[in-house]
């Protein structure tokens, strides 16, 4: 089990960006602490900071814009465990969307340490000014005139927290994190770091406009949580009987890849619920780009006999492409012990063993990966192919979802 608490992973921020500095003090303080990778359990907000999640070999969370302080608190409170170390990691923007969140961990006391990088602005999205960013900083750029910043140091203080403090010089970055890190209860710290694309190139600079360095204290007890006895919220809900038969036996990956907006989602969607009502443990992931509506999708559905722990699916059992957008990102999972069916129109020569069908032809871009599902229980017999029929049940697009699953079989 290796010790060192970052990865061999390149940091992702431009160059001169000072939050690298920062993470490698965070994790020269947690191994001068004696911190072990499994004793820590990191929790990360959206922006630049957020950007840190493979850096460590620690335990990471990725949470939503100003929400990671919260994911933070339910972390630490159900670790309920002194000896383990949750660290929450926002900018300055993510601190200023979610300051209530940062006040109620603070008045509550948890166990956790909020690190800010406060590069004054917000990088991820072009520079725009936060509730951080000084008068200092603003007035040269003649920005907001009279409207003050928050102090977030002060505002936790205020609120509870045990500690709380400001760091500028990276030359007090490793004193002032262990401090942080050593406090039993809430601790925050706030810690300047450059943006060179947006704010500032040199450290003079940014020690001109960052507010001074700051140790504020409060003697409290951490909150120690308490844990009661309840019926599971589970036991309320109705299981799904079981209505069709199943010949998968253990557990078996199902990769559907086209292009985004043709249907590949929802495909994968009705094969886990036709799982569902096939008796197994069924789960569905999906992917695909911002735009949405174009580029590829990619989804993964596994179906187990057995409850499914861990929804990665790296090599998949089936894979079944019907664009070339989804050839693009799903030809490397195509091998010979892999179940590969096609859209005929795709240029899959190379592997000889994948299976070409006019899915696209017979049943449209939007029923093509529903096709090729119907065309792998045909082939397979893992399912029925009647409990896809009865998945789609009364969807709104149901007529047309039946004629893309019988595309194939009609015209044979």
């Amino acid at each position: 089990m290796t010790t060192n608490m970052l990865t061999d992973v390149k940091m992702p921020f431009c160059p001169g960006c000072g939050h690298g500095i920062i993470v490698k003090s965070i994790s020269k303080s947690l191994e001068d602490i004696g911190y072990q990778p499994n004793d820590v359990v990191i929790v990360t907000d959206i922006g630049c900071a957020g950007l840190v999640d493979p850096l460590f070999n620690t335990h990471t969370v990725h949470g939503l814009h100003g929400r990671a302080p919260a994911l933070g608190v339910g972390v630490a409170m159900g670790l309920n465990n002194k000896n383990k170390k949750v660290i929450v990691i926002q900018g300055d923007g993510g601190a200023t969307i979610g300051l209530q969140h940062i006040l109620e961990a603070a008045r509550r006391n948890i166990n956790l340490t909020l690190i800010v990088f406060n590069n004054l602005l917000y990088g991820m999205t072009g520079g725009q000014i936060s509730g951080l960013s000084t008068d200092k900083f603003k007035s040269d750029r003649d920005l907001e005139p009279g409207i003050p910043p928050f102090d977030i140091v002060r505002l936790a203080h205020e609120a509870g927290a045990v500690s709380s403090a400001r760091v500028v010089s990276p030359r007090n970055f490793n004193e002032y994190l262990k401090k942080a890190l050593d406090a039993p209860g809430f601790s925050l710290i706030e810690m300047a770091s450059m943006c060179t694309s947006y704010a500032v190139s040199k450290l003079k600079e940014l020690e001109e406009y960052s507010e001074e360095e700051n140790a504020l204290t409060n003697r409290r007890a951490p909150v120690e949580a308490t844990f009661r006895q309840t019926s599971s919220l589970f036991d309320r809900l109705q299981g799904i009987p079981r209505m069709f038969g199943s010949k998968i036996h253990q557990r078996l990956g199902i990769v559907l890849a086209g292009s985004a907006g043709g249907g590949v989602q929802s495909a994968a969607m009705l094969l886990a619920k036709a799982g569902t009502l096939s008796g197994l443990h069924s789960t569905m992931k999906g992917e695909y780009p911002v735009t949405v509506g174009t580029g590829f999708s990619i989804a993964e559905v596994i179906l187990s006999t057995e409850p499914v722990h861990y929804t990665g699916l790296n090599k998949p059992d089936v894979l079944i492409i019907v664009s070339e957008d989804g050839l693009s990102v799903a030809k490397h999972l195509i091998n010979k012990n892999v179940l590969v069916l096609a859209d005929d129109k795709l240029d899959v020569s190379q592997y000889p063993e994948v299976i070409s069908m006019p899915f696209v032809q017979e049943a449209g871009k939007r029923g093509a990966a529903l096709s090729g599902l119907s065309e792998w229980i045909r082939r397979s017999g893992m399912l029925e192919l009647q409990s896809l029929v009865e998945a789609i049940g009364k969807h709104k697009h149901g007529e047309s979802l039946l004629k893309a699953l019988f595309a194939l079989e009609k015209k044979s």
